[in-house]
């Protein structure tokens, strides 16, 4: 048997949800199964720490998919030309991008359709591409999966699929998140908040992140409280940062928000993990990794009460409305001062985030790839 994949989001040091996605997903299926061929797509260059095992045979295929127009490229040319070549029996994308030109069975995970509800955060030609796109990748999906009951609904809804063609396949948490000592928080501390305790956001500046919110929110907290306490803000800058970053020199605590841009897997753990709290309220999200990454580090969590949110962090979050800037801010008062609330969010967190692991996720997504194979 012959399964081939796309694999162009497996980019050492640049990878965000989808990517761990790939990566932890890929690790354990093409281990568990060395008798199949898998053959890997990517498309900026191939790194040895992605080949799993002597099963996989890696493909570097033009051009890098850089661009909405380069994607269709890729798709519709390069990766076409190489599926007939294989000739797999299935051809799987854990990214939800298919090969509309080629007619034999294919799989593909999305994640979400935020682009649907909320086009204005993206740039003009991802939107277009996406919303195009996508409708017809679902169709023409032999089975598809998706992260949550939330995203798997909303694709029912949206495109018209039918139930019985999805399956739930939850997302997992790495293991490099984990508790910090005291003092190593204090040295992370000293590093990126000038040794002050902090609330943090982790993730992608996308505007259906909700940070000038979250900016705001911290500024209302500020004000009621007068606490040396700094926001971090973690994460790649995309499109729409320059209004963030034009927002923030208008308040007056400018000066206690910290971008501290993309940080290596190492220090993100040490940040989250040395945190007050997770601050986590976007306004759209498929599935949202850092509520059960600040779970595993023993951190409390402010969470979104509006699409995946509340269904992944369960009772093991302070549920907030992420519209409502003075609820989010009394959220963080509480998580702050409170001793007892934070101990139960972190007790709950413990058990939380147990329901999660990457082997799980692997072991469902194999179970419904093998529903067509």
């Amino acid at each position: 048997m012959k399964i081939a994949v796309n694999t162009r989001l497996l980019r050492k040091g640049k990878m965000d949800g989808i990517g761990w996605f790939t990566y932890n997903t890929l690790q354990k299926i093409t281990t568990d199964n060395p008798d199949i061929e898998f053959h890997f797509f990517f498309d900026s260059g191939i790194d040895s720490s992605f080949l799993f095992g002597k099963n996989i045979i890696p493909h570097n295929l033009f051009p890098p998919t850089k661009h909405a127009l380069l994607n269709i490229v890729w798709f519709e040319w390069t990766v076409k030309r190489m599926l007939q070549k294989i000739n797999p029996d299935l051809f799987l994308s854990p990214d939800g991008s298919l090969c509309l030109g080629w007619n034999g069975k294919q799989y593909g995970v999305i994640h979400d359709i935020n682009f649907v509800h909320m086009p204005e955060a993206l740039k003009f030609s991802n939107r277009k591409y996406y919303n195009y796109f996508f409708p017809k990748y679902a169709r023409k999906a032999t089975r598809l999966a998706t992260v949550s009951a939330y995203s798997k609904n909303d694709i029912i809804k949206t495109y018209g699929i039918p139930e019985s063609k999805i399956d739930i396949v939850y997302s997992g948490i790495n293991s490099f998140y984990q508790p910090v000592t005291n003092d190593d928080a204090q040295k992370t501390r000293l590093r990126f908040s000038e040794g002050c305790e902090y609330f943090v956001f982790i993730g992608t500046l996308s505007p259906r992140k909700n940070i000038l919110r979250l900016m705001e929110a911290f500024e209302i907290y500020k004000t009621n409280t007068g606490s040396d306490h700094k926001l971090l803000i973690v994460g790649k800058g995309m499109y729409k940062e320059g209004e963030l970053l034009d927002f923030k020199t208008k308040l007056k605590y400018s000066s206690d928000i910290i971008f501290t841009g993309r940080q290596d897997d190492v220090d993100v753990k040490k940040i989250l993990a040395s945190a007050i709290s997770l601050v986590f309220i976007p306004l759209f999200e498929g599935f949202g990794l850092p509520p059960i990454e600040a779970m595993q580090c023993n951190v409390p969590v402010i969470a979104s009460n509006v699409t995946s949110v509340p269904e992944i962090c369960g009772n093991a979050a302070l549920i907030v409305d992420p519209y409502n800037t003075l609820e989010v801010a009394v959220a963080m008062t509480k998580t702050a001062e409170n001793k007892q609330l934070r101990q139960d969010l972190i007790t709950k967190g413990a058990i939380r985030k147990d329901f999660f692991s990457w082997s799980k996720t692997a072991d469902l997504l194999w179970k419904s790839i093998n529903k067509i194979i």
